[in-house]
């Protein structure tokens, strides 16, 4: 019995679960949902901020090596981030009492903002955070010219 009765029908084995609204959707990394590529490529949390110079994207992928992991630029100004996450093998002795790490494919894709130069793209992996800096193109200012009214 749990703290708090699930409304998706839903069954948790510990009495002292907390309440989770999301954990038997498919979508979510929640014990009960179906593990898969749906629930790794939402799991794969990404943040992106702008500064004065660049666009910077830092994703935590702990537990991936570098050479699992793909960065690209797709018809020019769209930033992919792909890879694999592998989760170990069960052996046949072993009885799990709770699993929520996802394993399989991930793919995260943003569109970039027209300042940016694509050709410039940098990625760096350090401690299971990926970092990808995307520097911003000078934003070139309008020549203005002044024009002397006559009369």
């Amino acid at each position: 019995m749990s703290l708090i009765p699930s409304f998706f029908g839903g069954r948790r084995n510990n009495t002292f679960d907390l309440w989770d609204p999301f954990q038997d959707f498919p979508f979510t990394g929640g014990a009960l949902s179906v593990p898969g590529e749906t629930a790794s490529f939402a799991s794969t949390r990404i943040d992106w901020k702008e500064t004065p110079e660049a666009h910077v994207f830092k994703a935590d992928l702990p537990g991936v090596k570098k050479e699992e992991v793909k960065v690209e630029v797709e018809e020019g100004r769209t930033l992919q981030i792909s890879g694999d996450r592998w989760v170990e093998k069960e052996e046949k002795n072993d009885k799990w009492h709770r699993v929520e790490r996802s394993g399989g494919k991930f793919m995260r894709r943003f569109r970039l903002p027209e300042n940016v130069k694509v050709d410039e793209v940098k990625a760096a992996m350090e401690n299971g955070v990926l970092t990808v800096t995307v520097p911003k193109a000078e934003v070139k200012k309008p020549d203005v010219k002044a024009i002397d009214i006559s009369g």
